[in-house]
């Protein structure tokens, strides 16, 4: 499959690779140069492959807060809330972003490898809320603008509206020429950073005029640098479907005092088997599986990611290790 920019890609002569059945750019010219620019100044990137789903109608709030362990009900309207998607037995099945739109409307934008699955776990738990859920995801090419001087960048190219007031983790929705445009302020880069969902051609005007801006194209190699270097996880990777998220780091997500989500009676009585640590190399670099062992040479666990950073020089990566065999003071090997 391919984005309604990949045609702009393979202009700019990035180099294209299959990710998830889509094929998308893993860098242009420098990976480097791209990391840089995201840290220093602004970059963008294609991330049309990311799902959408629309949950609509009376019990639209109520299906989302029930189907995700963070608090949905309690968030403001044009709040972005991170959660993972659990099953009843806690493992998790995505992590995903819930958009809060209004009492009756709701966003949720998934991983694109796990589009087919989130739905149909989704609808199959849909039968008692008076609501739809709709797979809208054909409809949409997605930007991702992220970096310092990402908010002036993005005012001053003609959107049709403007950014200042936006919050952190909140979104925004206009209509221009009758179409439908959301503008969320997230990121995956630990900079600050916008998310514009949109019409393909509408998407792919703006990111012709970023370009033309002195915006630096990014491709998913600079983004892995980039999440890795803040220690974000990713699913398949830090996140699957064999962990829940106590064993991930994500213990924050899980909102106990809610009256009911997937997955609340296991994780209620669940020990963690796992923690993801950090790991740095001044030489080397930590690539994924490669085993982690204390100094009596017992494997505790493993690399889950693994890159060179652009900012420390240094390998860096994040493992999954046994909590019961994992000394936060011990050596690693």
């Amino acid at each position: 499959m391919k984005t309604s920019l990949y045609e702009n890609h393979v202009i700019l002569g990035a180099k294209i690779v299959d990710f998830a059945g889509w094929q998308m750019p893993i860098q242009y010219k420098n990976l480097k140069e791209e990391v840089l620019a995201v840290r220093n100044k602004v970059g963008v990137f294609d991330v049309s492959h990311m799902g959408e789903f629309f949950i609509e109608g009376e019990d639209a709030v109520n299906f989302a807060d029930y189907l995700v362990t963070n608090d949905i009900k309690n968030a403001p309207f044009g709040k972005a809330i991170y959660s993972p998607l659990c099953r009843e037995n806690g493992t998790i099945i995505d992590d995903l972003i819930v958009y809060k739109l209004s009492e009756q409307r709701i966003l949720i934008c998934v991983n694109a490898s796990n589009i087919e699955k989130d739905f149909n776990w989704m609808n199959s738990h849909i039968s008692s809320f008076h609501c739809s859920l709709t797979n809208r995801s054909d409809e949409f090419s997605l930007l991702a603008v992220q970096g310092p001087e990402s908010l002036s960048v993005l005012n001053s190219s003609t959107l049709g509206f403007e950014l200042n007031k936006m919050e952190y983790f909140s979104i925004q929705e206009e209509i221009i020429n009758n179409k439908t445009i959301l503008v969320a302020r997230t990121g995956y880069t630990g900079e600050d950073g916008f998310e514009i969902f949109g019409p393909h051609e509408y998407i792919k005007s703006l990111w012709e005029k970023l370009i033309e801006n002195n915006v630096a194209p990014c491709g998913l190699g600079a983004r892995d640098v980039l999440r890795l270097e803040v220690c974000f996880p990713l699913y398949g990777q830090e996140l699957n479907d064999e962990v829940t998220p106590l064993d991930s780091g994500l213990k924050w997500t899980v909102k106990f005092q809610k009256d009911a989500f997937i997955g609340k009676e296991t994780l209620q009585n669940y020990q963690a088997k796992y923690q993801l640590i950090k790991v740095s190399l001044e030489k080397g670099i930590p690539r994924e599986q490669y085993s982690i062992e204390n100094r009596a040479g017992i494997k505790m666990g493993e690399i889950t990611s693994g890159t060179m950073s652009v900012c420390l020089k240094k390998g860096i990566a994040l493992a999954r290790v046994e909590k019961n065999l994992y000394n936060s003071e011990d050596q690693l090997y």
